[in-house]
């Protein structure tokens, strides 16, 4: 067994694929970073080699295709978490679309961190000149933060799920 071949590349490829899945999962903290996106890739690249070597059965294609129904399921759901928050307490949509460009375009040539801040605070802006009061404005970037831990917890929680189904492939 320590000599073999097969088992080796069988470790080194599992070993690298829960790597690429845990830098994903970490990368969801970064609002720009597709992490779900990247997750995905490393289970698609693990199913393509592992039915090229004539190892994928039924119960293998059934969790990767439940891993990709919760990529895609995670890689949308942050967006209706948060944009259906804000509308529920009547945010116009030109406000919504000036928070998300504005934490899209800080995250692009600042770093994500100033891309968290600046969501709120051009949500803070844009709602404080539209209702020309600035608590108001507050308030509303205050829902917005409290739809984006929400919608972070969903999508780290998608992750984690998708980690875990591609540990039930791997090893059972």
């Amino acid at each position: 067994m320590l000599t073999d071949p097969q088992f080796w590349s069988l470790v080194v490829l599992q070993g690298v694929t829960l790597a690429v899945l845990l830098i994903g999962w970490a990368g969801l903290l970064v609002p720009v970073f597709p992490g779900l996106v990247v997750m995905w890739l490393a289970t698609f690249v693990y199913a393509l080699l592992e039915n090229a070597a004539g190892r994928m059965g039924t119960i293998d294609w059934v969790l990767f295709a439940l891993i990709s129904l919760l990529m895609v399921m995670g890689s949308i759901i942050d967006n209706i978490i948060i944009a259906g928050k804000m509308r529920a307490r009547a945010i116009p949509w030109r406000s919504i679309l000036v928070a998300f460009l504005a934490g899209l375009l800080a995250s692009a040539f600042f770093t994500p961190l100033v891309g968290i801040a600046a969501s709120p605070l051009a949500l803070y802006a844009a709602e404080s000149a539209r209702l020309r009061d600035r608590r108001l404005g507050l308030e509303s970037a205050r829902l917005y933060m409290i739809a984006w831990g929400w919608a972070f917890a969903a999508v780290f929680s998608i992750g984690a799920l998708m980690i875990l189904l591609w540990l039930i492939w791997a090893f059972l």
